[in-house]
């Protein structure tokens, strides 16, 4: 059997309301969807800092759920761990909870679950990747001991792809 792979993990609040996870739970969800060794950092910010964010990188100029920034490039040494941020929107992610019948907590932990899928080089570009990147989230979401994050009353998918 194989040792689990190694993670250092720094989790960053930029303003901590309530319903944010602590820090041992999203430990758990990294650790979840970790497949090797990660040097990871998870930002959870307010409505300006991921507006401000995702207009920079993705040239999107609104708040979304998660952002994902890998740092592995094709000069990373082999074997070296996996480097990276996940950045949250509180907000966002408390108001598509709402509107999806789901837990806060439910919703964290499946977009940390994507955003680490991400960072391992999973994507939804196609119909054929989203369903797989879909398939993998959801058994692991699910491993974790939350609902399907796909599935709403009579089997409609009910969260968008980030």
């Amino acid at each position: 059997m194989s040792a689990a792979p190694r993670l250092s993990l720094s989790v960053q609040y930029a303003d901590k309301p309530p319903d944010v996870p602590a820090r041992a739970l999203i430990r758990k969800w990294v650790r979840a969807a970790l497949e090797r060794d990660a040097e990871i950092a998870v930002r959870i910010v307010q409505e300006a800092e991921g507006r401000a964010l995702n207009a920079r990188y993705r040239g999107k100029d609104y708040a979304t759920n998660v952002l994902s920034f890998g740092y592995d490039d094709d000069f990373s040494p082999p074997g070296t761990p996996l480097r990276g941020d996940l950045v949250l929107c509180a907000p966002v992610v408390g108001r598509e909870a709402a509107q999806q019948g789901k837990t806060v907590q439910a919703h964290y932990a499946h977009l940390v679950v994507h955003g680490m899928l991400h960072l391992q080089g999973c994507d939804h570009e196609s119909e054929a990747e989203a369903q797989g990147m879909e398939a993998r989230e959801s058994e692991i979401v699910m491993g974790l001991g939350y609902p399907d994050p796909y599935l709403g009353d009579g089997g409609r998918a009910v969260t968008p792809r980030p």
